[in-house]
């Protein structure tokens, strides 16, 4: 690696669960990414070997066949090995199942729910969506309208979301429904089935990037969900829901932006080293050593960061203003690093075949999701003081 910046938040467990990470990405991802890539959505089968490898939802207790562990640590090391190997669609869907559909199966669901999603959710049998995004509200959480009414013993649910990761192949998706007019207490999450009649997906949205990431439109008409499938024990509770799981997710995206750098770091080197122009490597001038250092020292700065974030994280002191914080000016070091990467490998740079072309197209939408880096930084200010 051509970073230099100590590792001191992970204990050698994980660097050991690093080992088996590193194996699984190598043998069972590198192979078969490109065709992922063309068919637009990973297959199914990578989450059950992940699943067997113990690398899916490690809070899972052990009565239902999981590590019990809640050291975000273990999820931290998934994501950066990913996203360092330049694998992001595989990596963002099990990051999804991980760090941002977890929480609620794992704190929310009650005994019997556990008992039906947490062993297939934690041996990838089950694959999870949350969906919350919707064709005419975007960051703005309290502005949703897919409505669920009570009738009887279940609701029916009517409205639609966009945008949502693990789409395609989602089992169980997690949405926000309005179930009075208030704002922000008339907002309840629901667990949503696979076949329940109603529940129809769209098209597999042709994005700019993560070409192998089924990302979709989702439909709900009339959908019949059991009132044992509502997640929380009252009504009105999935707006502070929501908002409590951000900064996890936020979090999440910060390590995988630090650790994509450091891949493109890597592979830029390697490939200014062996490029030769005018009779020399291209990485032996001056501007490119300038352009390589810079880029190292940002990387250097992001990584203490974030390591930083992660102790908070593990020791329950995380805000959602330092999670704000990493993921925006993070995700902008992954951008940047993106373009100046690619800058340096010249028309190659451009051509598909080489593993810069892609990072730099899959960067792009990490200042996007999970909260634009506007609104990331509309959180800061409010926290200084300085909002309306």
């Amino acid at each position: 690696m051509t970073t230099t910046s100590p590792r001191t938040v992970f204990e050698p467990e994980h660097e050991m669960f690093r080992r088996t990470v590193r194996s699984f990405v190598k043998q069972e991802v590198a192979p078969h990414y490109s065709e992922w890539e063309d068919a637009g959505v990973v297959d199914r089968a990578v989450f059950l070997a992940a699943g067997e490898l113990g690398m899916l939802l490690f809070g899972t207790p052990e009565s239902l066949g999981g590590a019990g562990s809640r050291d975000w640590r273990f999820s931290a090391v998934v994501n950066e090995e990913f996203a360092r190997a330049g694998f992001a669609s595989v990596g963002l869907g099990l990051a999804l199942q991980n760090d941002v559909a977890a929480p609620y199966f794992l704190d929310l669901a009650d005994a019997e729910q556990q008992q039906r999603w947490l062993p297939g959710l934690t041996s990838g049998e089950l694959i999870a969506a949350v969906a919350m995004t919707e064709p005419g509200t975007g960051s703005d959480l309290a502005g949703i309208s897919t409505t669920a009414r009570r009738v009887g013993d279940d609701y029916i649910l009517n409205g639609a979301k966009t945008f949502i990761t693990n789409g395609q192949n989602a089992d169980l998706v997690v949405v926000a429904a309005r179930t009075s007019e208030d704002r922000h207490r008339g907002l309840t999450l629901f667990v949503v089935e696979r076949d329940m009649p109603g529940f129809e997906r769209g098209r597999n949205l042709d994005k700019l990037g993560l070409h192998g990431q089924d990302t979709s439109e989702l439909f709900f008409s009339d959908v019949r969900v059991p009132a044992r499938n509502r997640l929380g024990t009252t009504e009105g509770e999935g707006f502070y829901q929501l908002v409590r799981n951000l900064s996890q997710e936020r979090l999440s995206l910060a390590v995988m932006a630090a650790a994509s750098a450091e891949g493109m770091l890597d592979h830029t080197r390697e490939y200014a080293l062996g490029r030769r122009a005018f009779g020399r490597p291209v990485g032996t001038f001056q501007h490119s050593r300038f352009v390589l250092a810079e880029i190292r020292t940002e990387i250097d700065i992001a990584r203490v960061f974030v390591d930083h974030c992660i102790g908070l994280h593990v020791r329950g002191e995380l805000s959602p203003v330092r999670a704000a914080e990493a993921k925006w000016w993070v995700s902008d070091l992954q951008v940047r690093t993106a373009d100046r990467c690619l800058q340096l490998h010249g028309g190659y740079g451009y051509m598909r075949e080489y593993p810069i072309a892609r990072a730099f197209v899959d960067s792009r939408v990490q200042t996007i999701y999970a909260g634009t880096n506007e609104i990331m930084k509309e959180l800061i200010g409010r926290d200084m003081g300085l909002g309306e």
